[in-house]
């Protein structure tokens, strides 16, 4: 699954760790989510698009195989 965590935390100017406690994981979550190496569970990736005031699709994008 791709993801634009990192491009929807540089339009906000936020880091890793404000995302983190915006949505009540550590920053070690974030940033495997982010590198692609852990995928979130429906409630968190729902938390993220919240904070970002998009919707889940435009996060998260599931690829070729997934």
């Amino acid at each position: 699954m791709k993801n634009t965590i990192k491009v929807e935390r540089a339009k906000k100017d936020m880091t890793q760790q404000d995302l983190a406690e915006k949505v009540q994981v550590s920053r070690q979550t974030i940033n495997s989510i982010e590198a692609g190496k852990y995928v979130p569970s429906t409630v968190l990736a729902l938390k993220i698009a919240r904070v970002f005031e998009v919707g889940l699709e435009s996060i998260f994008e599931l690829e070729v195989g997934d």
